[in-house]
């Protein structure tokens, strides 16, 4: 269960960060709230799952999902730019994730 934790918290801080963007600094009411709200919800499903995983597990996939989702969503939500070094600092940030996984014995 704590990787399910895990995975909720970490799309969780996509939404926190993409409602940011939205709130313009927080001069805009409702995305504020809904980034307030998700990220405290993030935060408590992050220290669900750190009960029983690895701190450096835990926190680096949890970063790591928010990172990449925040890149995807920034390209095609918002239209960020792609460039081939955005990729593959994407896919060397995906790879991490997936190392810290298969290194994690729980």
């Amino acid at each position: 269960m704590a990787w399910v934790f895990l995975g909720l918290a970490g799309i969780l801080e996509i939404v926190w960060a993409f409602f940011m963007k939205k709130s313009q600094g927080f001069t805009l009411v409702t995305p504020s709230v809904i980034t307030i709200v998700t990220m405290i919800a993030s935060f408590a499903l992050l220290s669900v799952a750190m009960r029983s995983l690895p701190l450096g597990t835990a926190y680096t996939v949890w970063t790591g999902i928010g990172a990449v989702g925040a890149f995807v969503v920034g390209i095609t939500v918002l239209g960020e730019a792609v460039t081939p070094a955005r990729i593959i600092a994407a896919a060397l940030i995906v790879t991490g994730i997936v190392v810290m996984k298969l290194s994690s014995s729980h």
